[in-house]
């Protein structure tokens, strides 16, 4: 061997006891970290069958040394480690389990030196075969910890703000408690299960008899202590693979399919379904292992050192593995306040440790002093709040929508109070505002609220989703009404009904562009069809809550438009059956079950999807399509007008003097423009069409308003198929001022002339046109106040566009969707400039988004950027109560007479003299500007999470899973 090998060895050897405390918070952070909590129990079980098996051949199956006090404690110890186990398991909640293994030292130690423990529940009191410790052997004799309570509770507090969450429910802190209290008592008796027991050791001293009479020769002491030790460890790793076994083999089926997929962001040579699964399985058998290496070093540690070093090390493990999830400076500064709280601890209260009085006096009154300070920090930190938004405060009221001078014209402004645009975003922030005031602060507001919305109790888990979206920093915990419009006819259905056409509908998944999805058991068990990165995104977006879900079967779109138009007379006698019927009953239930029903028995068990014959989908691809997509608005709005070329209500969302959109839910409702019919891409000629007339849940990621699919988040936003790169984006000041796009033809598909009637020809054309146009400017007032800098009445101007082109730098960089005639056509008619990387967008001021085929997927990350998005869109999302108009981006209309005057007056330009050219002066629409994209980055930051999508998903498909529940009327969460 190498020298230096073999000093090494020696070394490691010598200091053993070292190696294996520093060793063991190290591997144990990993097994916290790494173990996949839906196969926990598996892991524990098979980790513990590997220390049990060579302790079996070690000491025999049965005595081994050990008496019957002994197993009796080994095994009521290994009883309770399993039970611990269970408990976390049953929670399927790391970070709420998390919470409460602060409370481990303090109940091991209040447990070892309880006499009321002793009293009920008798320990046995094993002393050394003589009175001198053996080498490597017994645990240190320790002394009453009595004097160290002040560092106790200091440890206790650190850990506890370290692991700390931001919401629990009662459950997972009942389970949490229940398992930290079986963690200590499993600890105390292991200990005592390792001390070595004078009567046993007495029996073991006299030998046997052997077969011809003579007595065989006396054990060592040292190997009697040896196979006592193991034969403790083997009945404690029995116990605890046969419980956390059968445990495992009633809550983990162990089925083909019984391991849940995870997602995958790479290419490999299998499909990913394939490689999540074996990377799952890979995951499983590596914590198999080192739970193994943690159990044999948690033996040792407690074997050499005792419960209470054992206890500070593994909650040290939790809060490293806290630290790992998501760390904090606060998160950091507490576990070392912990670490050294604990070490002073430990070592006050052992007698091997040499330890100056009056060194352990100052560190312990250092220690306390910063304890105080920091938790006194945190109170005031956490009772003073915080208001992220402070809308500017001008002198303007509040936007007031006035009535108009003839039907269906946009609705007057009142100049004199200034642009129409500043009042718009004065309203908005107010809106806004109070939205984020109201939100509620704890789980029973939260059920009051929506009772308060929805008349009848959340759905089953709720309180599940409300611990989710709480630790998870979630900022509007109330708006979900886009869930609850989407699935309000569903109501009037049948849950069987319901159950039997999305059957038919996953028939044949790809005849009819859907993805199949099973799940059952908690797990994603089966999902076919479609692109391999929408599957792995959907599935992934519901892989941390998936468990508290009912067996269902899922069909998501696969194609960008969307699928469902009910007529309108069948809509609204199903949005009337639910309200005054269906919903109702369920009001009558005053304390609905938290728990969704088994299986129905017409859902199979998720190995295929039933094959159909038929199919109710219809498709016209590269078809006109509004006749089609009016059917499900009232015969009174007028889009469904008999006339050919009725009037747009522009009431329903404009305002004078130009169209400024101040309702962006009645601009994209269809059934109010009928001129949508001839100016957006979708109604002349889409791209892809396969429809159904009969109420079926598909699930899609946009749609227009006459239709009935259920929105959900995109999984093209969550897999960041179109990113932002902070490094690539620069400071306002180095932006263009100019408005900015690049992009391509599509929005529908062009045939015979058919791109004039198509929404981003039109876009580019109008912005880029050398016509006329209006635009408001400033009225000088007769006596200027300076006391009021931000009163500027505003009068219309009439411009050439020309005057103002270095505004405007929207081109094509792609002509497609068209045929041979068309797409030449295009190229002849547009200026078409060359492909460009999409991260060159941040270099201007100013941002369009425009639908395309569907939703825009570049949205989010505009709002990510720190220029000022515009967006113009016809097809809805599921963002509509989180993403604010004129507080988060500028909203345009698809007719344009106000797209050149709103990126004037943000940009600061404007004809005549005195106005800055580069959109960094003082005026009212810079600053607004500005204003706008630094909130946008800040608020897109927060709600625009992978895991805000996670939330949303969440709570859609519990509202959904009650939904197609056959006692949909019988189940609820009534309240904390």
């Amino acid at each position: 061997m190498h020298p230096a090998v073999a000093l090494a060895a020696e070394n490691v050897l010598t200091h053993l006891s070292v190696v294996v405390a520093l060793l063991f918070p190290v591997l144990a952070t990993v097994a916290n970290v790494g173990a996949p909590v839906q196969h926990s129990l598996l892991v524990t079980a098979v980790s513990w069958a590997l220390l049990c098996i060579p302790a079996v051949f070690r000491a025999g199956l049965w005595s081994g040394g050990s008496g019957a006090s002994r197993r009796n404690t080994s095994w009521a110890a290994g009883a309770f480690l399993a039970f611990a186990h269970i408990c976390d398991r049953a929670a399927c909640d790391k970070q709420g389990i998390w919470a409460t293994k602060a409370f481990l030292p303090l109940l091991v130690v209040f447990v070892s030196e309880s006499e009321l423990w002793s009293r009920h529940l008798p320990l046995p009191v094993y002393n050394s075969f003589d009175d001198s410790a053996s080498d490597g052997g017994a645990s240190p004799e320790k002394r009453p910890h009595t004097k160290s309570y002040k560092l106790l509770a200091i440890a206790t507090s650190s850990a506890a703000a370290a692991l700390a969450c931001r919401y629990s429910t009662s459950a997972t802190t009942a389970l949490g408690l229940s398992s930290v209290l079986f963690t200590a008592a499993g600890l105390v008796l292991f200990e005592n299960a390792l001390k070595t027991n004078r009567d046993d050791s007495d029996g073991e001293r006299r030998g046997f008899v052997s077969a011809n009479g003579t007595f065989s020769r006396r054990q060592s002491l040292e190997g009697a202590q040896r196979e006592a030790h193991i034969a403790a460890l083997r009945d404690v790793a029995a116990i605890m693979t046969i419980a956390c076994g059968i445990a495992a083999f009633f809550i983990e089926p162990l089925k083909p399919n019984g391991f849940t997929w995870e997602p995958v962001y790479r290419e490999y040579a299998a499909d990913w379904k394939t490689v999540s699964y074996h990377r799952t399985v890979q995951s499983v058998i590596w914590m198999i292992f080192v739970s193994a290496i943690v159990n044999t070093l948690f033996f040792f540690i407690t074997f050499q050192q005792g419960a209470t070093h054992t206890s500070f090390l593994v909650l040290f493990s939790y809060t490293c593995a806290r630290l790992n999830l998501s760390a904090s400076l606060s998160g950091v500064w507490f576990t070392i306040i912990f670490s050294a709280a604990a070490l002073l601890f430990t070592l006050s209260s052992s007698t091997s440790a040499s330890l100056d009085f009056r060194s352990s006096a100052r560190f312990r009154r250092v220690i306390l002093g910063l304890a105080a300070l920091s938790f006194g920090l945190l109170f005031i930190r956490y009772a003073s709040g915080a208001r992220h938004y402070t809308p500017t405060s001008n002198d303007l009221s509040d936007f007031d929508v006035a009535a108009p001078e003839t039907p269906f014209s946009p609705v007057p402004v009142d100049l004199k109070k200034g642009h129409p645009a500043e009042q718009l975003i004065q309203s908005a922030e107010k809106k806004f505002t109070d939205t984020l005031s109201r939100q509620s602060k704890t789980l029973g507001e939260a059920v009051q609220e929506y009772r308060r919305r929805n008349g009848i109790a959340p759905p089953p888990h709720f309180d599940k989703w409300y611990e989710f979206a709480t630790r998870n920093n979630v900022q509007l915990i109330d708006e979900f009404d886009t869930i609850t419009r989407s699935l309000l006819p569903f109501w009037a259905l049948k849950p069987s009904t319901i159950r039997a056409r999305l059957r038919l509908a996953l028939g044949d998944t790809k005849e009819n562009a859907l993805i199949g999805m099973m799940i059952r058991d908690g797990a994603v068990v089966k999902i076919e069809n479609g692109e391999d990165w929408q599957q792995e995104a959907t599935t992934g977006m519901m892989k941390e809550f998936v468990q508290y879900l009912p067996d269902m079967d899922l069909a998501f779109n696969i194609h960008d438009e969307p699928r469902v138009v009910v007529p309108h007379d069948q809509l609204s006698f199903l949005v009337a059956k639910a309200r005054d019927q269906d919903i109702p009953k369920a009001m009558k239930n005053p304390s609905p079950r938290n728990t969704f029903s088994p299986r129905p028995k017409d859902m199979n068990d998720g190995r295929r999807f039933e094959e159909a014959k038929t199919t109710r989908f219809n498709k016209f691809a590269h078809q006109q399509t509004w006749t089609v997509s009016r059917l499900s608005c009232s015969q009174h709005s007028q889009a469904r007008n008999y006339e050919d070329s009725p009037a747009d209500n522009l009431t329903a969302y404009a305002a004078a003097p130009l169209g400024y959109v101040y309702n962006v839910s009645a601009f994209s409702d269809i059934c109010n423009s009928p001129s949508l019919s001839s100016t957006f891409g979708f109604f002349e000629r889409p791209n892809a069409f396969n429809i159904i007339h009969e109420l079926t849940p598909i699930f899609s990621q946009s749609k227009i308003s006459s239709y009935q699919d259920i929105l959900y988040p995109s999984p093209w936003y969550w897999s960041s198929r179109v990113g932002y790169d902070l490094d690539r984006d620069t400071t306002w000041e180095n932006k263009t001022n100019a408005l900015y796009w690049r992009g391509s033809t599509t929005g529908g598909f062009s045939r015979s002339g058919g791109w004039r009637h198509q929404h981003r020809q039109h876009v580019v054309r109008k912005l880029n046109a050398p016509e006329k146009t209006s635009v408001l400017v400033p009225k000088t007032p007769s006596s200027p106040d300076p006391t009021h800098p931000t009163y500027l009445e505003m009068t219309t101007a009439e411009i050439d566009r020309k005057s103002m082109s270095r505004l405007i730098d929207v081109h094509f960089s792609y002509i497609g969707q068209c045929d041979e005639a068309d797409c030449a056509a295009m190229n002849e008619f547009f200026d078409v400039v060359e492909h460009v990387d999409g991260q060159d967008a941040w270099y201007w001021k100013h941002l369009l988004d425009v639908d395309g085929n569907a939703f825009s997927g570049r949205f989010y990350a505009f709002l990510r950027s720190r220029s000022l998005t515009y967006k113009m869109a016809v097809f809805r999302e599921w963002h509509q109560e989180w993403l604010r108009p004129w507080v988060h981006y500028v909203p345009f209309s698809l007719r344009g007479e106000e797209w050149l005057d709103l990126v004037a007056w943000f940009g600061g330009v404007g004809p005549g003299e005195g106005y800055r050219k580069d959109g960094n002066g003082e005026s009212r629409g810079e600053k607004r500007a500005r204003e706008i994209a630094e909130r946008s980055t800040e608020w897109a930051g927060r709600v625009l999470r992978n895991v805000d999508f996670e939330v949303w998903f969440f709570r859609l498909l519990l509202e959904y899973g009650r939904v197609i529940d056959d006692e949909r009327e019988n189940i609820g969460f009534t309240g904390p």
